[in-house]
């Protein structure tokens, strides 16, 4: 009897051994900070890894996660001329950093997470409601950064009391009443048709005018190629009549070199003169006396000159 009483001695002592020495180790996962308190008293944090803790002493309060966790909001607003708003809003937030201090208020100054769920949701729903209120409806849409801004730099000073930091605050959606939300719907109806009427009176206004610096451009082109085909026109003039005056020269020197009257020249412009007017309007014209240069024969008399013909008079159809 002695001996067995020996023995379970013996077996007790070896399992408290046991478990003092599993229970004087503890595993922390990444990403985890656990807090160890001595007789309910605050004592010290473990880091993750394998660390060692007094056994039956020293208890785990709590661990911590010091990952980035998210919380979907849901609230309403009212703005400054009595608008209903609603938002859909995502809260992404952490523990600030790894200190002991920031996790002993991460620790204590909560009973629990939900708790402080509870506190961080009423806190931003509370910044976004007071900011919309100064603004009209017809602005919210337009300020989602800037609400987003004013909660961060609110929160941020609250949040870094708890021990947490707000990363990020993206409002996924705002929506107003029915009635608003068809009335700003028949505002950007017409205001895409005013701006389409604009566009369409802007186009039409840059067609006629592109049209009519073509027209003008188009005249300015014919002016300018019927003054160089005048110009060419007028030199081919020039030509000719210096061409034919150096021809009446040569004529005026030959004629004077065989010694006759020079003005039969000019009588004999005259007479061209006169049968290529004929001639254009088509009708018959009468030489007395005479039918042309080829069929007269012209003397040199004191009394002038006068044609001496075969025929006394001829009609000439021209």
């Amino acid at each position: 009897m002695p001996e067995s009483f020996g023995s379970l001695i013996t077996i007790i002592i070896f399992v408290v051994i046991l478990i003092t020495i599993f229970t004087s180790f503890v595993s922390v996962k990444q990403g985890t900070i656990v807090v160890i308190t001595v007789f309910g008293k605050y004592r010290r944090i473990l880091t993750p890894g394998l660390n060692f803790k007094i056994p039956f002493i020293e208890n785990i309060y709590s661990k911590i996660s010091i990952q980035n966790r998210s919380v979907e909001l849901e609230f309403q607003a009212v703005t400054y001329d009595q608008a209903n708003v609603y938002f859909k809003a995502m809260l992404l937030y952490s523990v600030l950093d790894q200190q002991e201090e920031t996790i002993k208020n991460v620790a204590f100054k909560f009973v629990d997470e939900r708790n402080l769920m509870q506190a961080l949701i009423r806190t931003v729903e509370g910044s976004i409601r007071a900011f919309v209120a100064t603004k009209r409806q017809s602005e919210v849409l337009i300020l989602r950064r800037d609400i987003v801004e004013h909660v961060k730099e609110q929160l941020d000073v609250i949040l870094e009391g708890w021990g947490y930091h707000l990363q990020d605050l993206q409002l996924n959606d705002i929506t107003f009443d029915d009635v608003i939300m068809k009335s700003m719907s028949q505002v950007v109806a017409s205001n895409n048709l005013k701006a389409a009427a604009e566009n369409e009176g802007q186009a039409l206004l840059i067609t006629k005018t592109k049209a009519a610096e073509a027209e003008g451009n188009a005249i300015k082109i014919s002016a300018q190629a019927e003054r160089e085909a005048a110009q060419l026109r007028g030199q081919g003039i020039a030509l000719f009549r210096e061409e034919v005056a150096r021809g009446m020269t040569v004529a005026a020197k030959e004629m004077a070199e065989a010694n006759m009257d020079t003005s039969v020249i000019l009588f004999t412009m005259w007479t061209e003169s006169i049968k290529h007017c004929f001639r254009k309007l088509k009708r018959e014209c009468y030489f007395p006396g005479w039918l042309n240069r080829s069929d007269a024969t012209y003397v040199k008399r004191n009394d002038g000159l006068k044609p001496f013909t075969y025929r006394q008079r001829q009609k000439v159809k021209v």
